[in-house]
């Protein structure tokens, strides 16, 4: 952390939008629907993870080789009919990410999501003309906690790299893999995971939510 910060990578569910307890409901409807039985508290502590990497963690490895992209996109259609209306920004995007640029920073979006539900994040956060890169599921083979979402949007960055950038993430799945990848990570609480395990797992700094982190811009690792 001793150069500048010209890059600031952000998590989108959790640390922008109010999505994870949605996003896990939607996971415990879908396996019900394959006949799966899971409680939403540990549905919910794998949020932050793509399918590939939930999966195994409620399915067996055979069920998931036979089945798990039919449990994925069964899961999407039923996120996108039930919950994907239901998704509410966090407060302080827009202002912290206009100072982000008013600073001359760089800011890219790294989702696991699907492209189309990146695309209504856009609109929703009303943050689309302030966005320089953004990767989706269908730049990453692996979801985090692997690195691959976080070197997607590097690759995308150049000739910046991970010495001039940093995550802003809200588990400990977006720490692990931004370490991997070279990058600090400024945790946010507002995803509902714990200052204790946001520090535990790497975090440079921790924040309450995005307006918090904007307030505070001046005092945290995106000013050095």
């Amino acid at each position: 952390m001793a150069s500048a910060v010209r890059a600031v990578i952000f998590d989108f569910d959790g640390t922008l939008l109010d999505s994870v307890d949605l996003h896990a409901q939607a996971w415990v409807e879908a396996f019900a629907h394959f006949g799966i039985e899971t409680e939403h508290a540990k549905v919910r502590s794998q949020i932050g993870k793509g399918g590939d990497q939930l999966l195994p963690v409620f399915v067996d490895r055979d069920r998931v080789k036979r089945e798990g992209k039919a449990m994925e996109a069964y899961r999407s259609d039923l996120f996108k009919r039930n919950f994907l209306d239901k998704v509410r920004p966090f407060p302080g995007v827009r202002p912290l990410f206009e100072r982000i640029r008013t600073e001359g920073q760089t800011i890219a979006l790294a989702s696991s999501g699907k492209a189309d539900e990146v695309a209504h994040y856009k609109e929703l956060l009303d943050i689309a003309d302030l966005v320089s890169v953004t990767t989706t599921s269908d730049d990453a083979e692996r979801s985090k906690p692997f690195p691959d979402i976080f070197a997607s949007a590097l690759a995308k960055l150049a000739p910046l790299n991970a010495w001039d950038s940093l995550v802003v993430g809200d588990t400990a799945y977006d720490v692990q893999a931004a370490a991997k990848a070279g990058l600090p990570t400024i945790g946010v609480l507002c995803g509902g995971v714990s200052e204790t395990e946001l520090r535990t797992a790497g975090c440079v700094a921790i924040a309450s939510d995005p307006q918090d982190l904007c307030d505070r811009y001046g005092e945290s690792p995106l000013a050095r």
